[in-house]
């Protein structure tokens, strides 16, 4: 999410928490034909505006542990102190690290908060390279553990890929986190907000596209089958294809804004947070689950 786009959310947040009418509008999620996968939505929770507005991971180490949410209400002070005012659509490590994705407003750097199975936090700050934004809306770690993928906001053909920080031996808190490699996307995505893992070569991803001109309709799940898995020594491609449009449904017309995602292999469920236009940011924005078929 951009800076503008970011103040805006504050401002709704913070100005319209008293404020309740409705105006009841439906839109409906058509399937493309000739989609890669189908995926039929199960159910939904409600997803609080300031803890569950960004992002989510399943997380499976230790077993039992909650669904882990991002919003702006999760930044530590002491990270949005120093700039961090933003953070993303986390994931998970199948071993128990979490990592959370941060950006601020300037500068030439991003951010990944890990926190380690035993529940103590550190950062790894990659410094960008040429050409590279400073939009930082999300994490996806291969099934290996040993890669992390992150994306681009905008318009873009490709993804990068660096070694997980916390659980690749290469990488070190004090020591700049280097990209390691690239996905290169045979068809361009615009504003992904989260991707996650379903196999070692698939993700779902969540697109805020509020165009529709490159699939043919707005705010679509994706899916990209990569040429291989990620290894960080070579580049791999990757096929993209528009499965659906995501649920947007309010009480309130306006702009939905599509968020994090979340596969969970040990059950199949995939999660995706939309949320609602207007103050219905506050009643009813949605974290959506799925199914395969």
């Amino acid at each position: 999410m951009p800076a503008s786009a970011r103040q805006r959310c504050h401002a709704v947040l913070a100005g319209l928490v008293t404020l309740a009418t409705a105006a009841v509008v439906s839109l409906a999620a058509p399937t493309p034909a000739g989609a890669a996968d189908t995926w039929t939505e199960t159910g939904s929770d409600r997803a609080d505006p300031l803890t569950e507005s960004q992002g989510l991971t399943s997380v499976e180490v230790p077993a039992g542990s909650p669904n882990h949410y991002t919003g702006i209400g999760t930044i530590p002070l002491g990270v949005s102190s120093r700039g961090w005012n933003h953070v993303g659509d986390p994931d998970a490590s199948y071993d128990g690290h979490s990592i959370e994705p941060y950006q601020r407003d300037s500068g030439n750097s991003k951010m990944f908060r890990v926190r380690a199975p035993g529940g103590t936090w550190s950062e790894y700050v990659h410094t960008l390279g040429a050409g590279e934004a400073l939009n930082n809306s999300w994490v996806a770690v291969s099934p290996d553990g040993q890669w992390m993928l992150s994306g681009e906001w905008g318009t873009m053909t490709r993804l990068l890929v660096f070694p997980t920080p916390g659980v690749n031996p290469s990488t070190s808190p004090s020591e700049n986190l280097p990209q390691a490699s690239t996905v290169r996307l045979d068809h361009a995505v615009r504003d992904v907000q989260g991707c996650d893992f379903s196999g070692p070569t698939t993700l779902l991803c969540s697109s805020d596209d509020p165009e529709g001109s490159l699939f043919g309709l707005t705010k679509p799940l994706l899916q990209i089958d990569l040429s291989a898995a990620p290894n960080g020594t070579s580049d791999v491609s990757g096929h993209v294809t528009a499965l659906r449009q995501l649920p947007l449904r309010s009480s309130c017309s306006g702009a939905f804004e599509a968020e994090g995602i979340d596969y969970d292999r040990r059950t199949g469920t995939l999660r995706v947070i939309v949320v609602s236009p207007g103050f219905c940011v506050l009643t009813d924005s949605k974290t959506y689950r799925f199914s395969r078929g």
